[in-house]
């Protein structure tokens, strides 16, 4: 039996029960929440509403919450999300091979971008691993391509609240020109939008359907991004994306 710590943290030990919930079990309602932690509605409405901003929960149209990005990423999750990643991981190993570029993965929830899979190339100069890090939509290579999917009602819904994780929300006129482009041309270049002195190239993936599932991008040093290589680089990309969608109906 496990002893518990001498200084336990209730709400750290609330919010942990709840995602073990989520994971385990799929759904949960505040009333519900509160009822197994044995905590007022408003407690359990807080921890709930924690998770969901740390991308550990999503909550539906119903107030239900569902298991989030985060813990769908469990190795024995059978989640969309879960399978994504299976499924990209080694045409990501192979894109880096190709390309000499760092390469990701990544979802949109909400008004935030999650990158849940990353490889890094062997260069010593080189992009990091980007893998559970979470960016404005707007302001990464993914998040572009997948919030140029959405229609025009969807994208104001999402921004119509103040977005609390980001300090510059976009200005939406401008927001839906560059969606626009992005959109007919199927593909995006990231110049230091997210991260100063990287360049990032990316496409979506979508799935049988022909809906978009997630951004796949490659991400390099600016000073080593040359123009001229973009079409070979986009063309590369949507190969491999195609690759991903052919494992993934497998």
């Amino acid at each position: 039996m496990k002893t518990a710590p001498t200084y336990a943290v209730a709400s750290v030990d609330h919010a942990l029960r709840l995602a073990t919930m989520l994971q385990l079990e799929g759904t949960l309602s505040v009333a519900q929440a509160a009822e197994r932690l044995g905590v007022a509605r408003s407690t359990a409405h807080r921890l709930l509403q924690m998770l969901v901003y740390r991308d550990f929960a999503v909550q539906d149209d119903a107030r239900i919450y569902h298991a989030g990005p985060v813990l769908q990423l469990a190795t024995h999750s059978r989640s969309q999300t879960s399978r994504l990643r299976s499924a990209a991981m080694p045409h990501l190993d192979r894109v880096v091979e190709v390309v000499g570029e760092s390469a990701n993965l990544t979802i949109r929830t909400g008004t935030t971008a999650r990158f849940i899979a990353s490889v890094e190339c062997s260069q010593t100069l080189r992009v990091g691993s980007r893998e559970g890090m979470v960016f404005p939509a707007h302001r990464s290579t993914g998040g572009l391509l997948l919030l140029a999917e959405l229609p025009d009602e969807e994208l104001r819904g999402i921004y119509a609240e103040p977005v609390d994780d980001d300090g510059d929300p976009p200005e939406l006129a401008a927001l839906r020109k560059e969606l626009a482009v992005i959109r007919a041309q199927g593909f995006v270049v990231n110049q230091g939008r997210s991260e100063r002195g990287v360049v990032a190239v990316g496409v979506p993936v979508r799935d049988a359907d022909g809906n978009a599932l997630a951004g796949l991008s490659i991400s390099m040093p600016e000073v080593r991004y040359e123009k001229g290589r973009l079409p070979r680089l986009v063309a590369t990309l949507n190969r491999t994306a195609g690759a991903i969608e052919a494992s993934l109906t497998a």
